[in-house]
């Protein structure tokens, strides 16, 4: 509900400050006072698009501070935008516009984005007039009009409508997949044999590598060892002359103490060429070679190279890919088998959804009859006797199924005996538009709507009887919510429980809107201007006191 509104230089109102209670508040005052003004600038506080316009002439900038006390959907929607409101706060929500076209929306003084705003505004307040395009004019929230009337609930059918969808997404997948892999079955094949022939092991290529540098290792110095071993294992060689002179220097070592040194210095370098002869035959045989084993090696290498080019992988990596592949020919082989079961589970899940689909049909058919009988019931006093409203409840297209079900709905209406139905917009003339607008708004009253509903004029062009039960059915909405009227029928304008009188004054110089409530007094004066015009007569006042006695 809307509690106050405050207006900071919006065109040519320079400050205003306004509280507003619950029930039925009317707003009046001359033609050319300002009304829409006010009405702007409320938009404004609620999304609407800012326009530069609105500043008032000669300052940098306008404002429009609205405060509320939330619904629970508009609570709702700040939680999701973590903007959290405490308990029993208020909702203040503010809106700058430049002169120069730049605009600021808050929400409790955080910075949100216009689009934000206007989402939450929709969920304040409904604006409803002869002009007016959106709400119950549009066919596009027809559907949830009628939901909400029903009290259905697309929960279920939007559970319905998702697993379909999803389904359907995965059976896609699985044909594109499966038509990719098709495209490659001799492919794969081919690899799949070619890598298990080859039967790659994960290491084997630093294996490979590190046998064969060892044995071109041993390749190189094997001429060498060669040389070294004639040097002194021959009987030329120095270890077979160091044991000839060794057992000369036997037979004579003990005729000088040096002879015997030089048998034992002797001795030892026969040990030491003894271990350097075990070394090398150590040697030779750690680096001996098969030729035939380093060409099997350089062989193996140079394929297992060669196939992970070909596949570009690492060496290493030949494996995993071998099982990889495999995997995707046996899925080509398995593919035709999970199509099946996708397709049946598409077919299950579309029966789910049209089943569900079905039945809020069913339920949106039934209540559009009573909707269509409730409507009837508000047109005769509303003097649109021959006026018909019906409710279609039409099937889509497949292709336009969706959470909200299988149904098109839209509000038509039919003016005169024998015409044609057609959509609100198109067949009402202004005046006629603005009472089917009350008519459906009164007959949707009891199963939801905002808190706050503002009629902007929704009595022009009627008067007598038609103004009083326009009145009556405004009053009524009243109970249950705020209604603000702007209106210029008495007959209205004596059922409000608030009156705010919109005037226009002028210095010469400026000129500026100013509104103001009234008591009881300048109530009956206002009531009654409205019924004779600019003269107030007494027969006037005894109408306006008549009119407010009766309301």
């Amino acid at each position: 509900m809307l509690t106050s509104l405050s207006i900071r230089d919006v065109v040519l109102i320079e400050t205003l400050d306004l509280d507003f209670a619950r029930g039925l508040g009317v707003l009046t005052g001359e033609t050319g006072a300002g009304k829409s003004i006010l009405l702007d600038a409320l938009g404004l506080a609620l999304g609407d698009r800012a326009d530069s316009g609105l500043v008032r002439s000669g300052v940098a900038q306008a404002s429009v501070t609205a405060s509320f006390q939330p619904s629970p959907e508009a609570r709702c929607l700040l939680d999701s935008n973590d903007l959290l409101l405490g308990a029993g706060e208020e909702l203040i929500v503010r809106r700058t516009v430049k002169a120069d076209g730049g605009s600021r929306a808050f929400v409790n003084d955080q910075p949100v984005s216009a689009a934000l705003l206007r989402e939450l505004g929709g969920l304040l307040v409904e604006v409803h007039g002869q002009h007016d395009d959106r709400g119950l004019i549009n066919p596009k929230g027809h559907r949830a009009l009628l939901d909400i009337f029903a009290r259905s609930s697309t929960a279920e059918v939007a559970a319905a409508y998702q697993a379909m969808r999803a389904t359907g997404l995965a059976l896609e997948t699985a044909r594109t997949a499966l038509v990719d892999a098709e495209r490659d079955r001799d492919w794969l094949a081919h690899a799949v044999d070619e890598l298990r022939a080859f039967a790659p092991q994960p290491g084997e290529e630093a294996e490979l590598a590190g046998r064969r540098a060892t044995m071109q290792r041993g390749q190189k110095i094997a001429d060498e060892l060669v040389q070294v071993s004639m040097l002194l294992e021959d009987a030329d060689g120095g270890l077979s002359k160091l044991r000839q002179a060794a057992r000369i220097l036997d037979r004579i070592a003990g005729d000088h103490p040096a002879l015997a040194e030089a048998l034992a210095a002797v001795d030892r370098a026969i040990n030491e060429g003894s271990v350097a002869e075990d070394r090398l035959r150590d040697a030779a045989q750690a680096l001996a070679y098969d030729p035939a084993a380093l060409e099997a090696d350089e062989a193996r290498l140079f394929d297992l190279r060669a196939l992970a080019r070909k596949h570009r992988v690492q060496p290493d990596q030949l494996a995993d890919l071998t099982e990889e592949l495999a995997a995707r020919h046996e899925a080509i082989e398995a593919g035709s088998e999970g199509l099946a079961r996708l397709e049946k589970a598409l077919a299950d899940a579309r029966d789910t959804f049209c089943s569900s689909a079905r039945a809020l049909t069913e339920q949106r058919i039934a209540a559009g009859a009573k909707l269509d009988d409730a409507v009837a019931a508000e047109l005769v006093p509303l003097k649109l006797d021959s006026a018909r409203f019906r409710t279609i409840v039409a099937p889509l297209p497949e292709a336009q199924w969706g959470p909200h079900g299988m149904d098109r709905v839209e509000f038509e209406i039919s003016t005169n005996p024998g015409a044609a139905f057609g959509p609100l917009i198109k067949i009402a003339s202004g005046g006629e538009l603005s009472r089917f607008i009350l008519a459906l708004k009164v007959a949707l009253a009891e199963h939801g709507t905002a808190a706050t509903m503002i009629f902007d004029e929704i009595d022009r062009g009627v008067g007598g009887a038609v103004a009083s039960a326009i009145g009556e059915r405004l009053s009524r909405l009243a109970e249950d919510a705020q209604v603000i009227v702007v209106t210029h029928s008495p007959q209205v304008a004596a059922r409000g429980d608030t009156h705010l009188l919109i005037a226009k004054s002028s210095d010469g110089a400026v000129t500026r809107t100013s509104v103001r409530a009234l008591d009881d007094n300048n109530r009956r004066e206002e009531i009654a201007r409205m019924l004779s015009g600019a003269e107030v007569t007494d027969e006037a006042r005894a109408q306006a006191d008549r009119l407010l006695e009766a309301a």
